[in-house]
């Protein structure tokens, strides 16, 4: 009797994490797609309001406010960015409230991307992107080179810090 309870018992905690995991990729998609489409409002309505964006640039680190600030030209524009998914892998803590979250991207401007963040479960179940971080994917056979390259930037950008 004990062995059908559990068996039963853990099909229901697959199928809600499962499910669970297609919400939270859904409320990615949406987002990137709200970006794509320049659709302001969907964009920053799929974020809490006390996310923070880091950018590919050391520089960028944007609270909600901020980051609302910098994009709206661009989704103003009409044309905000477009990043594509090509994959992703979803993980939540044991009370499925708090997700995180990489992805491999791809865009017309920056090339294969790599994103990574944290979600939040609202109070009315929706899920919300806490915290994002856009960077660029670099191949190995490249880094050597690009290091070099943007060496004197760093050193300009780390005397900054200072």
């Amino acid at each position: 009797m004990t062995k059908p309870i559990l068996l039963i018992l853990s099909l229901l905690f697959t199928a809600s994490g499962f499910a669970q995991t297609e919400k939270i990729d859904s409320t990615i998609d949406r987002w990137h797609k709200a970006a794509e489409e320049a659709d302001f409002n969907t964009y920053f309505g799929l974020m809490t309001d006390d996310a923070v964006f880091v950018g590919s640039d050391a520089s960028e680190v944007w609270n909600y406010t901020e980051f609302k600030a910098f994009s709206k030209p661009y989704f103003d524009a009409g044309k905000a960015w477009t990043f594509i998914p090509v994959n992703r892998n979803v993980y939540s803590d044991e009370n499925q409230n708090i997700a995180w979250f990489d992805e491999v991207l791809n865009s017309d401007h920056m090339g294969v991307c790599r994103g990574s963040g944290v979600l939040i479960q609202t109070k009315n179940g929706e899920w919300k992107i806490k915290h994002y971080v856009l960077s660029l994917a670099v191949p190995n056979p490249l880094v050597d080179q690009l290091v070099e390259q943007k060496s004197k930037l760093d050193h300009k950008y780390l005397e900054s810090q200072h």
